[in-house]
């Protein structure tokens, strides 16, 4: 699947277009591999994004995770 996703050339099928991996809202984009067992998914836009709330672009830039995680109970 993702030779087809991920090639030279590939477009965002989606009406209205995912949000570019470079935007503000780059995790807005549909989800096209999910690992969440793993913590971790591809997006549309190339994003992998993390379940920490981190991602990687498709060009290797590095977005630090920026959701806090919730609070456990002891």
């Amino acid at each position: 699947m993702c030779k087809a996703v991920c090639g030279p050339g590939w477009r965002c099928p989606h009406k209205p277009r995912c949000p570019d991996p470079a935007a503000p809202d780059a995790e807005r984009a549909e989800l096209l591999v999910d690992h969440s067992e793993q913590g971790w998914g591809r997006r549309c836009n190339g994003v992998i994004s993390f379940a920490d709330s981190g991602r990687l672009g498709p060009g290797g830039q590095v977005v630090a995770p920026h959701r806090p995680l919730p609070r456990t109970t002891r």
